[in-house]
């Protein structure tokens, strides 16, 4: 290929690439001015009353969410990858499975199950004969049940991500350890887990992200967050200009955990994708062992989706909700459409983004990667306002030119538009997909990048015949964790969606602001059905590519 060609194919992804960061930043800026030009009158009464809640709530959230998807992801990726004990095939599937509900909705499950007149505590007082003062019970509808629900349908991106970490590890260091007297839990703090950090890392800052902005779960408990702050001053008192100063301080905690994630990052790079033959025969555990894997790993299962799924069950049995109705189908065609497309879009930019960063590491290119990561700590409605407020600008500019030039109405183009609500997603979501892609292509070793090169390959040509091949398993759970968030996501949704387009989050929400839960029950089963099939496939491929691509070598010492 001509030296004029290869320069055209870089100079086309650099321009699609920044592309995609103009995106992202295109509703920050627009929300950015929208606080600089406001009034501080709403937000220093805050200030003075609730705002220290507000940051002391939030920094409580984010705190035992973290340490929680830290602690449960990590530890069940590296029993169900690196060891085998029974039932190992069922939970590395299983095990991901929470991610396909929203937290909202575990929510509504555990609130109807665990609630002063819900079955558990009805039970209680049936059985003792106490009476609703003579005993305490744990509330769920309280900061640490908010930050349990998160944990518990969050902690599988820790755990999606460290797997593929785990899966693409070569045993040569851990084998050395080994050799050298270490035992298996020494071994794995000394040199598996450091070398899988950099997945890690950004699978905890993904549940940090969308901690510090979720709505939905801190609303329904009343817990008072930035979050609620933003959405009490964008829609209770009316003035935007809070709310986009109240996003203003979200924007720039959220800057601030990626700026310290990637500089730590960047003073750690490992290099062994390429050695997939050299891994080690996973040690098998028995007796005790093996049942308190098992009891680890099947333990947020159980909560996060075998008890929820089957509260929703009975609270949707008899509610008069029908899924196979012509109605329901429409509310699912629109979800899975919406979904699908955002999810390759989104990934097809992050893609674009990290491999640009990777062709040209200056530090405006890494800026570019930075502007991608900071929609997922903004609220789906402030990102969809930010949005529509310079879209419909220019859709009535071009009405109003249209008008006078031609006497034509050209109308809303791009307001209110799929396409637009697509843009919003993939604001929203960027973050997710650059995590994943980025956790992959840490581990191709530069060289490989150099030898394509003076082999005469394009930057497109080295993307799609040795990049692509390798990340296939980061690149999956980068589609499976879009998707799945697209199937979630209410705010951009209600504000942005066409007309009498409605998806099933929509109308879970509806159903439930109605207070009808047993009606919403439905819905919110139907959004977890969508996304169990993407999240057993992704494993699945994951498990075999395991299996199949791997030769063993047995492990030099007996595992304790």
């Amino acid at each position: 290929m001509s030296l004029n060609r290869r320069f055209r194919s870089g100079i086309w992804m650099s321009a699609l690439a920044w592309g995609a960061a103009g995106l992202c930043l295109l509703p920050i800026v627009a929300v950015a001015l929208a606080a600089l030009t406001g009034g501080l009158e709403t937000v220093t009464s805050l200030a003075e009353t609730v705002l220290p809640r507000y940051a002391r709530a939030t920094a409580l959230m984010v705190l035992i969410v973290a340490t929680g998807t830290a602690i449960i992801g990590t530890g069940t990726a590296w029993l169900v990858t690196m060891t085998r004990f029974p039932g190992r095939r069922v939970l590395e599937i299983a095990l991901a499975l929470p991610l396909a509900f929203p937290a909202y909705v575990l929510a509504y499950a555990y609130t109807d199950f665990l609630d002063h007149p819900g079955w558990v505590q009805t039970t209680l007082r049936d059985l003792t004969g106490w009476g609703p003062r003579d005993y305490w019970f744990p509330e769920i509808r309280s900061l640490p049940g908010a930050a349990l629900m998160l944990m518990l349908v969050l902690y599988p991106y820790v755990y999606l991500l460290a797997r593929a970490a785990f899966l693409q590890q070569s045993a040569t260091a851990y084998i050395a350890a080994r050799t050298l007297g270490h035992g298996p839990w020494s071994a794995f703090f000394r040199i598996s887990l450091p070398v899988a950090r950099p997945a890690i890392a950004g699978g905890v800052l993904l549940t940090i992200m969308e901690t510090i902005a979720d709505f939905g779960t801190v609303s329904y408990f009343n817990v008072q967050t930035f979050a609620t702050g933003i959405y009490q001053s964008w829609f209770s008192f009316a003035d935007r200009s809070a709310a986009a100063q109240l996003a203003l301080v979200l924007l720039g905690v959220a800057l601030l955990l990626a700026a310290l994630e990637r500089a730590q990052r960047s003073r750690q790079r490992h290099h062994g994708a390429g050695r997939r033959f050299e891994r080690m025969e996973p040690p098998r555990l028995t007796g005790y062992r093996a049942a308190l894997a098992l009891a680890f790993c099947a333990t947020p299962v159980l909560l996060g989706f075998l008890l929820p799924a089957g509260l929703l069950l009975w609270m949707g049995w008899g509610s008069g909700q029908l899924i196979l109705t012509e109605r329901y189908l429409g509310f699912l065609q629109n979800s899975v459409t919406l979904a699908s497309v955002a999810a390759l879009v989104t990934v097809a930019a992050a893609v674009l983004l990290g491999f640009n960063a990777r062709l040209h590491p200056t530090r405006a290119h890494r800026t570019a990667i930075a502007i991608g990561g900071l929609g997922y700590a903004v609220p789906g409605g402030v990102i969809a306002v930010g949005l529509m407020v310079p879209f419909a600008a220019f859709d009535n500019a071009l009405d109003a030119w249209m008008r006078a030039t031609f006497d034509i109405s050209t109308g809303l183009l791009l307001t209110g538009s799929i396409w637009l609500l697509v843009a919003a997603y993939t604001v929203r979501f960027m973050a997710a997909a650059l995590s994943a892609y980025d956790a992959g292509l840490s581990t191709i070793n530069p060289n490989i990048d150099a030898v394509a090169r003076t082999l005469g390959r394009s930057p497109s040509t080295m993307l799609r015949g040795v990049h692509l091949p390798i990340l296939r398993p980061s690149l999956l759970t980068a589609l499976l964790i879009v998707f799945v968030d697209v199937m979630k996501e209410l705010p951009a949704t209600l504000i942005m969606r066409p007309f009498n387009y409605d998806t099933l989050a929509v109308q879970a929400h509806r159903l439930a602001a109605d207070e009808r839960l047993a009606q919403a029950a439905v819905p919110s089963l139907v959004i977890g059905a969508v996304g169990l099939l993407p999240v057993i496939v992704l494993c699945w491929s994951l498990g075999r590519s395991d299996r199949t691509e791997a030769n063993f070598v047995p492990d030099p010492v007996a595992a304790d």
